[in-house]
């Protein structure tokens, strides 16, 4: 793995990813793992394609599997023959983000969009100083974006979306490092007319000039999306893309349709295989395959 000597953030390895795919024009999958299957498949994946990648984890990590669990990623992922970064996505409860803030992550998502505009503001800019500190890069949700993911609680509120006019200075003011804007965009499956329908493309073209090149800009939202679109948004300033069921279903039909015909061990291997190849089609489509080479 690439190694830095630069004076943080510079030296962040989530930090040089995506600032990396930004100069050059392509996008790096995050990609949403529940389990050590995930964890392989992705490192597998980034190493077969010589991609970079983050492997993103929810708080329900934290709870379920415990914090040696995070550490043990880390380990994997550092130790990848490739740029591989640990993210942890939606940090929503104060406990959270402290559990987060103990650990040797490299970014984390402090998700204060419940909040009002101006609390969001001041929570941010206070987890981003400490988190400077430590070292870790923070990511932030400007405006609200709708629906809920597998781990994640479900907020009762509408969406609320990203005002080109004030994302500068929400930046400014909080000191993350990456945005993730609402456009349009829908946690969760997109209803009828997807995310075609919905997406606000001008919107976000509007966003990514008024932050400039120095805050790359993050997908939410990304079930089910044509290739073209996520080109579209590409184009747009989105250089981070969350995926989750994307890559994971095939995987998961595939230990629902073999659970009771191999061995584990057996299963495990094949399905890590499955895993990885969705998550290397990913890699071809976001243009990443071959930048870490």
């Amino acid at each position: 793995m690439e190694t830095s000597h630069d004076a943080y953030p510079q030296n962040n390895l989530t930090w040089r990813i995506l600032h990396k795919a930004q100069k050059n024009s392509y996008a790096v999958g995050a990609f949403n793992c529940y389990n050590d299957d995930g964890v392989l498949a992705v490192i597998r994946a980034a190493e077969a394609k010589k991609s970079p990648a983050i492997i993103q984890l929810f708080p329900w990590t934290l709870h379920f599997q415990g914090p040696d669990f995070v550490r043990y990623v880390v380990a994997r992922a550092h130790a990848a023959s490739v740029p591989i970064a640990v993210h942890l996505d939606h940090c929503i409860d104060d406990s959270d983000v402290e559990t987060a803030l103990s650990l040797p992550l490299d970014s984390i998502m402090v998700d204060a969009s419940g909040l009002e505009p101006e609390t969001n503001i001041a929570y941010c800019s206070g987890i981003a100083r400490r988190a400077a500190k430590l070292g870790i890069t923070v990511e932030a949700e400007m405006g609200r974006i709708e629906g809920g993911e597998d781990g994640l609680k479900t907020m009762e509120l509408e969406g609320l979306l990203t005002d080109p006019h004030t994302a500068q200075e929400f930046v400014r003011r909080t000191g993350v490092h990456f945005l993730a804007p609402s456009f349009g965009n829908v946690h969760g499956p997109y209803p009828p007319g997807g995310a075609e329908k919905f997406w606000q493309l001008d919107r976000l073209q509007a966003i990514g000039k008024a932050v400039g090149n120095d805050i790359p800009l993050v997908l939410h939202g990304t079930h089910p999306v044509a290739d073209e679109l996520f080109h579209e948004a590409m184009a747009r300033g989105i250089v981070k893309i969350n995926l989750n069921r994307n890559v994971r279903d095939e995987y998961t039909a595939f230990v629902g349709e073999n659970w009771s015909k191999d061995e584990l061990t057996q299963l495990k291997e094949k399905a890590v295989k499955v895993y990885a190849k969705s998550i290397e089609r990913a890699m071809d489509m976001l243009r990443s395959s071959g930048k870490a080479a």
